[in-house]
């Protein structure tokens, strides 16, 4: 019995593998991709200090990569707006007891 459950479920196991692998080389390439802007950042700071740029550009360009690096960082802020646009699109009533509930679309 044991090899027959092995048989039929190894396309939901290799799926799984490989949505987990994907999942993982994405995590990498973000923290890669941070890594990057904060080295850039660093070297910005190392640029100001020794006068190879003005703090004009300086301003402009840390401000760009601060907000890249931000969004590096909070991937999921734009799914919190849109989930709570969602909410916002539904009414809840309650249906007698203090933890039932439903949820209805207005």
């Amino acid at each position: 019995m044991v090899i027959v459950d092995d048989i039929l479920l190894f396309p939901v196991r290799g799926i799984f593998w490989i949505f987990r692998e994907v999942y993982s080389a994405a995590q990498e390439e973000v923290a890669g991709e941070a890594e990057s802007v904060k080295t850039e950042l660093m070297e910005l700071y190392m640029m100001l200090e020794t006068g190879r740029i003005s703090e004009q550009e300086f301003a402009t360009r840390e401000k760009a990569l601060l907000d890249q690096l931000e969004q590096l960082q909070e991937p999921d802020a734009g799914l919190e707006d849109e989930e709570g646009k969602e909410e916002e699109n539904h009414k809840i009533v309650k249906l007698g007891h203090a933890d039932d509930f439903a949820i209805f679309p207005r």
